[in-house]
């Protein structure tokens, strides 16, 4: 349940090709028309929350459904409509990456899709997976001085302590490592720590590490095993990407598929 990105990077193409990459099918519900590129977000235009509705309906009604992922839900109406189907479904596994702000700043979720989202869907998530841009918008405060535990435990309440919070802190550019603190319901850390890859060809990461998340679960992994597996992808994907456009080009979602000896992940796939 995400937007259409016009580039091929992130969104909803990000998503289903991630899903592939992972061998497994990709259903749909989009949520908005973005008219982007690697550089800009020209224009976006939201789906009516009644056909974002009619879009999940028909797809449960005919698919075993076994794990949920959102990404940028545009409108208030759109978040009931997702919120109320998921509701229905609270056995299935749910990764929400709040998709608030794209990166060159133009928003992505109203202020009053924001509350709803806080509201009725956060608190039905398994995984949410901000980066610390977006902890500030959510916590409705900044987060300087403040730790990554001490943030993650904040977005934590919001979660009810339900969920696994992954504090993204793969966009901090001052650090040479790409570092995610991701903390569990039950209060155990798990950190996703790998060498930082220099590339612009970066597009679409946080879609692709949810996407990578959601798809692990699908396949019956355990939370770990899902954060680590999806981190090792999304950190293939980068290392593999081959700069495209003027702008942040997108990752290469098919990476696995050629190569063979996959890049070094600090033992990012090791058992629970």
């Amino acid at each position: 349940m995400a937007g259409s990105d016009s580039g091929g990077g992130a969104g909803i193409q990000a998503d289903l090709k991630t899903f592939a990459a992972h061998g497994v099918l990709g259903c749909s519900a989009i949520t908005a028309i973005t008219a982007q590129n690697t550089v800009e977000v020209a224009a976006s235009q939201p789906v009516s929350g009644d056909l974002v509705a009619k879009q999940i309906e028909v797809v449960l009604d005919d698919f075993p459904i076994r794990a949920v992922k959102t990404g940028m839900l545009a409108t208030e109406e759109n978040v009931e409509a997702v919120a109320d189907a998921l509701s229905l479904m609270p056995d299935v596994p749910l990764v929400i990456d709040p998709v608030l702000v794209s990166s060159s700043g133009t928003e992505l979720l109203s202020t009053e899709g924001r509350r709803t989202l806080l509201k009725r869907l956060i608190p039905l998530a398994t995984v949410i997976t901000p980066n610390l841009s977006e902890a500030e918008l959510l916590l409705n405060r900044s987060n300087d001085g403040r730790s990554a535990r001490e943030i993650a435990e904040d977005l934590a309440q919001l979660a009810a302590r339900r969920a696994t919070v992954v504090l993204k802190g793969g966009d901090v550019h001052t650090s040479p490592r790409s570092q995610d603190l991701a903390l569990l319901p039950d209060g155990r850390e798990i950190w996703l720590d790998v060498p930082r890859v220099e590339t612009r060809a970066s597009h679409g990461t946080g879609c692709t590490f949810a996407a990578s998340i959601a798809a692990h679960l699908a396949k019956g992994k355990s939370i770990g095993q899902a954060l680590r597996g999806a981190k090792h992808y999304v950190t293939g994907a980068l290392v593999n990407a081959r700069p495209v456009g003027a702008g942040h080009g997108p990752v290469d979602h098919m990476w696995q598929l050629k190569v063979v000896d996959p890049a070094a992940d600090a033992g990012l796939l090791a058992k629970d």
